[in-house]
């Protein structure tokens, strides 16, 4: 079956597509037929998908009557899963934290707009579950699925309660385009940047920073100096991580969607590549990153209370944040030593110089 590009595929051309390609990833499917992942899932509503409630905040009161789950946030480049409970919820209108000892979240209500309680029979004959949440555009903001040790009980009771009664195997994202916050011209009061950096005392104050100057991250990096942020050999996250493995370092892994931010804290072990990713596939952690879709690698020093604490973080060609790590600290506690000497000595960026 050939798709037009012409032409937005209906859902009976989509499951069509899907059904003719079963070895085909859901975003590489929804890839090639030029609809979003949303749009793939809703397709088969009425047979394998169910329409829910998207409102993170009601989701999250109730998730952690699942039991045992993995959680899942990615985004183009990264795969971040964890598998635990989602328990010690705060609520909050603007930001809603998840404080398990293995589920991690902080999450952004407000990017919740679409929900769909998903069932598939895989090619051994097990039955998958998942509840998996998409922002207007229709890109998954973040996934849920099921283990044998969940409640199954719980999960349907949850379905039943969230079913919407629109049921419509349609789905139009919004014909806006998500918004890169990097800045594209060369406005940056470097002074003014260096003077609020500086007087930092806690990096979840950052961001506040960057939007209260106008500045993306990527423009900030470039242009603080290299006392606060340098680049390095991309090359060196895998160097990172191997050291941390093999050291036992417990670090902070970050990986986000408009929607979530999914935090591993902790050792990793069991690190891998194949082709172009780099793997963890831990007990309770795996992570899935496209190391050749990071553009730009740094480390960053941001001041705390409690003294600098050292990042390091993948960019891609737009400037948005891949993926981020820490050295494992709680808040109050100095940055251990042993990870600012990890990241200060990674291979840093080898800059040619024209004769």
């Amino acid at each position: 079956m050939t798709i037009t590009e012409s032409m937005r595929p209906t859902p009976a051309e989509i499951r069509a597509y899907r059904a003719e390609n079963p070895k085909l990833r859901e975003r590489d499917i929804a890839a090639q037929l030029g609809i979003s992942e949303a749009a793939l899932v809703a397709a088969e509503c009425g047979l394998t998908a169910i329409r829910i409630e998207s409102s993170a905040n009601r989701f999250l009161e109730r998730a952690e009557e699942l039991g045992e789950v993995l959680a899942l946030t990615r985004n183009e480049s990264a795969v971040h899963e964890k598998v635990g409970l989602y328990e010690n919820v705060k609520q909050g209108h603007a930001a809603t934290l998840v404080l398990g000892s293995e589920i991690d979240l902080r999450v952004f209500p407000g990017a919740w707009e679409h929900g769909f309680a998903v069932t598939k029979t895989d090619a051994k004959g097990e039955v998958r579950r998942s509840l998996q949440f998409f922002d207007k555009w229709g890109n998954a903001v973040h996934k849920v699925h099921l283990r044998p040790a969940s409640n199954l009980a719980a999960y349907e009771k949850l379905v039943e309660d969230l079913r919407l009664d629109d049921q419509s195997q349609d789905f139009i994202a919004d014909p806006g385009a998500p918004a890169n916050d990097d800045v594209t011209d060369d406005s940056v009061d470097t002074a003014e940047l260096r003077d609020r950096w500086s007087k930092l005392t806690d990096t979840h104050q950052f961001p506040g920073m960057l939007r209260k100057l106008k500045v993306g991250r990527r423009r900030a990096l470039h242009s603080i100096g290299d006392d606060f942020a340098w680049r390095l050999d991309t090359a060196s996250v895998e160097t990172m991580m191997r050291s941390a493995a093999e050291t036992a370092l417990p670090i902070m892994c970050f990986v986000g969607t408009r929607g979530v931010i999914q935090i591993h804290s902790g050792p990793v072990v069991k690190i891998g590549t194949m082709g172009p990713w780099l793997n963890v596939m831990d007990e309770t952690f795996h992570l899935h990153l496209r190391t050749d879709h990071i553009t730009e690698l740094w480390a960053v020093r941001k001041p705390t209370a409690d003294g600098h604490v050292t990042s390091v973080e993948g960019l891609d060609a737009k400037g948005e944040m891949i993926i981020q790590f820490f050295g494992k600290r709680k808040e109050g506690s100095s940055e251990r030593a042993e990870w600012r000497s990890l990241a200060e000595g990674l291979p840093r960026l080898k800059t040619v110089v024209a004769a």
